[in-house]
């Protein structure tokens, strides 16, 4: 495979799927309770691991150079995954709520220069984390569901490494990262048709580091017991990140699958 310039930065930009990763509240969609069974402290709990089937579209720009339009979908990342990690928990009590969720995703890819005098070989890295901590206040709570304005921080870290082998950069290795911390607001919640069939979602937006971040998710789920749950929906996530060259300005879509467990 030839080593072209667009086809480096749509990669490196592609960290952040799921991501990379950008940033959301997942609890609501992947954690219902129509009536939670509580604990003598009268805290629930859950934990959800999950699976975003994101592609991306947008603008990038890494290590000084322009910027470059990126659209990819799900089975570009997918081929240069090398591991990932996403998972969401909440905390509740009464109409109270502690939430969190993390995504962390490492991309590789190798590549060649025309002819071999440059590099015999390029070895491209990525690592994408994101994190979100928050807390939430049941305005609507009802034996159908509920309704929760949030807010909290979102922690954003991209680190991407390209290393040449051979030829005549063979040997040199360079680095290029951002880390950045969005406060985000807005609301979540789910409604219950049945006791078993649920509608759920949020809405999230904000900034800091980021000069806009949004999240938006809506899906519809399963009570199997009052343990396991699960759900299937579509998630959309925007972030405009710009600072010292680095450029990440993307949105990120697609369905989401998740499973749940209550204790």
């Amino acid at each position: 495979m030839k080593f072209c310039l667009g086809f480096l930065l749509m990669f490196l930009g592609a960290v952040t799927v799921g991501g990379p990763l950008q940033a959301a509240d997942l609890t609501p969609l992947l954690n219902p309770e129509s009536k939670p069974i509580a604990t003598q402290s009268g805290w629930t709990f859950t934990f959800t691991p999950y699976f975003w089937a994101a592609g991306m579209k947008g603008d990038i720009a890494q290590f000084g150079l322009p910027e470059v339009h990126v659209d990819a979908d799900f089975s570009d990342i997918f081929n240069v995954l090398d591991f990932g990690i996403m998972a969401a928990g909440e905390a509740r009590y009464d109409r109270y709520s502690i939430f969190g969720d993390i995504i962390y995703v490492k991309l590789s890819e190798d590549a060649t220069t025309p002819r071999g005098i440059f590099a015999n070989n390029i070895e491209v890295t990525s690592k994408t984390f994101m994190g979100l901590l928050g807390g939430g206040y049941a305005v609507i709570d009802g034996p159908a569901g509920h309704l929760d304005l949030v807010g909290g921080a979102k922690v954003w870290s991209v680190d991407t490494n390209i290393a040449f082998n051979g030829g005549l950069l063979g040997g040199v290795s360079r680095d290029d990262s951002a880390t950045w911390v969005d406060a985000v607001a807005g609301v979540r919640g789910d409604y219950f048709f049945t006791p078993h069939i649920y509608l759920t979602g949020w809405g999230l937006v904000g900034g800091g580091g980021a000069d806009i971040d949004w999240d938006v998710a809506a899906g519809l789920g399963y009570k199997f017991n009052n343990t396991i749950s699960a759900v299937a929906g579509y998630r959309a996530l925007g972030v405009d990140y710009s600072h010292d060259g680095f450029v990440f300005n993307v949105v990120q879509q697609g369905p989401i699958l998740g499973l749940t467990i209550h204790f």
